[in-house]
């Protein structure tokens, strides 16, 4: 059993499509199409209850038309949904287009998920907290931001470790990295892939950039994909992890987060970086294995 986590975050409704011939335009592609719950925040969360957190919670806010079924979904992943439901904003949706090479595309509609409001929040929910894990797409508006901020300031209050997902090239080119980096400078961990890592640094090598990075913020980990894993402290690279190799791989949507959430499990239980890589890898093999960003329930879902 691990420590306590308190994710502040997302919560979507994933419409994941998986085709196989090339997209046709103005016309009909065939396609397996399937309705998941989602969300970064929300998905790490899951995966880090299904790795061993002892006590997992969500703060996230929902359209009061689909509450009922992903705070149900939550509690059956073992998370303790902390959910703010809104009247006036439906749950956010995220329309996920996956090739047959497993990669997708994403359409985003944040619906009430960057309407998480100051109001939603209360200090008492880091109480028997070890680690406050922010989702980096609330940071992409300004209510959201100004919630994340209030939870990221109380957990330093407390000395309680921060770690951050930037979550999205296409967000945060629109937010500004240097607006970004000023947000999370600091913080005990920073988690991009390669992509935001080039992103945020302007260096083209993952490991160039990691070590860059490393020097804003406690530690960095970047993901790789099928690379693996780079992990970087103190503007140097300290460890590199193999990806856990997966023969024939369904969806890559929530890949990152399985990671995010196994890397944070392992952490929380006492393991070193090197060791948590491996486990967030293991997660993410796990997760590319089914349709959806979420460890696969007992019994069936919707």
């Amino acid at each position: 059993m691990t420590g306590g986590l308190l994710v502040v975050g997302d919560v979507v409704t994933d419409v994941v499509a998986r085709y196989g011939s090339a997209l046709l335009h103005g016309t009909d592609t065939a396609a397996s199409i399937r309705t998941r719950p989602g969300g970064a925040g929300a998905n790490v969360a899951c995966w880090a209850a299904r790795s061993g957190c002892r006590e997992v919670r969500l703060l996230a806010r929902v359209g009061a038309d689909s509450a009922a079924w992903h705070r149900d979904l939550l509690r059956r992943s073992g998370v303790r949904g902390l959910l703010a439901v809104d009247d006036r904003a439906p749950t956010g949706t995220v329309v996920a287009l996956v090739d047959s090479a497993a990669e997708r595309t994403f359409l985003t509609d944040s619906g009430a998920v960057l309407r998480l409001s100051p109001d939603d929040w209360s200090p008492s929910m880091l109480d028997g907290i070890d680690r406050l894990h922010l989702s980096g797409y609330l940071l992409f508006a300004a209510t959201s931001r100004a919630t994340a901020l209030l939870a990221l300031r109380e957990a330093e209050r407390r000395n309680v470790p921060v770690s951050v997902d930037p979550a999205s090239v296409g967000f945060l080119a629109e937010l500004g990295v240097d607006r970004f980096l000023a947000l999370v400078e600091g913080v005990d961990l920073l988690l991009p892939n390669a992509d935001e890592a080039r992103l945020l640094t302007g260096l083209p090598e993952p490991a160039d950039a990691a070590a860059k990075l490393s020097l804003l913020v406690g530690q960095v980990v970047v993901t790789l994909g099928r690379d693996g894993v780079l992990l970087a402290t103190g503007g140097a690279v300290t460890g590199r992890v193999p990806a856990e190799p997966v023969r024939d791989p369904v969806d890559s949507t929530g890949a990152g987060d399985a990671f995010t959430g196994g890397f944070l499990a392992a952490r929380l239980a006492g393991g070193e970086a090197a060791t948590a890589a491996a486990a967030g890898c293991r997660s993410g093999a796990q997760a590319v294995m089914a349709v959806g960003g979420r460890p696969p329930l007992t019994e069936g879902g919707r």
